[in-house]
This record gives structure tokens, C-alpha cells and sequence, in this order.
């Protein structure tokens, strides 16, 4: 999580995700970057998961061309806490519409291929279906 100066009389600060690590063990959150007023803090322990019914959200994903790692975040106190991460759009829309901080930062690469092979490998999408026009039905099938 990245804290930086407001460009805002309303605001003093910031707060925003600024990217994902891919594989870095730890408990602890730690302070990565303090310089002038803009301060970064790599906070460890989430687990990236890739769930069946979320495959269109992840193919949505993937097919951009800025993939993003969508991050839920909250405030505590003074502090912004990362709470969940996805690849899912869907799911990040669905954050969203909840009412919750979500904000997407880059995809790394090393995440991009390992979702891009999930959904090659599981995603089928759903067949297209004509739709017969209304104008075309018997007055009494239309709705």
C-alpha cells in the first residue's frame, strides 16, 4: 500500500494499492520505500486463488491490454489495510458495487501466465444463441 500527497484541499493524503509480489513469504508487513512524504508498505500472507465459477472474470482479465490484480482495502484509523486480492473483474465489480475500496494495480507477469494458462485450459465460452425477433412472432406469442 502506497501513501502519498493529496493533490487536494480536502485531503492530506492518499492512500492507494501500488502493485502485488508474487511468491514473497513473511508475517509481518514491512516498510519498503520512505522517501519525502510518500511512504509503501508490502503487507504478506494473500493467497492469489482461482475459482471455477469466477473463469469469465479471469478471461475478461487476461484478454486487456493492461491485465490488472484487483486489491479490497479498507481504512483503520490511519492506516489502509489490504483485505483480498483477485484476478476476477467480475468479482472486483461486484466488491465494488458493494460499496468497498477496490483498486487494480499491473498484473506481473509471472501471475498473467499462470491465469492465462487456467483459463486456456478451462474456459469455454458459452455459444451464442439467435434471438427471433418479436416482429417476426405471431401477435399472440409476443410478450
Amino acid at each position: 500500500m502506497q501513501r502519498r500527497p493529496a493533490q487536494s484541499r480536502w485531503a492530506d493524503v492518499v492512500w492507494e494499492p501500488h502493485g502485488v509480489v508474487s511468491g514473497y513469504v513473511g508475517a509481518e508487513r514491512k516498510l519498503l520505500v520512505e522517501h519525502d512524504a510518500v511512504v509503501q508498505w508490502l503487507h504478506p500472507g494473500f493467497k492469489l486463488e482461482l475459482h471455477r465459477d469466477e473463469i469469465e472474470g479471469y478471461y475478461e482479465n487476461v484478454v486487456t491490454a493492461d491485465p490488472r490484480v484487483f486489491v479490497l482495502w479498507r481504512m483503520e484509523g490511519e492506516e489502509a489495510l489490504p483485505l483480498e486480492v483477485t484476478a476476477s473483474r467480475d468479482e472486483a465489480s461486484r466488491w465494488l458495487d458493494g460499496g468497498h475500496s477496490v483498486d487494480g494495480v499491473p498484473m506481473p507477469p509471472e501471475i498473467y501466465a499462470w491465469v492465462g494458462d487456467y483459463v486456456e485450459k478451462n474456459y469455454r465460452p458459452e455459444p451464442k444463441k439467435r434471438i427471433k425477433p418479436r416482429s417476426f412472432q405471431h401477435p399472440k406469442d409476443r410478450v
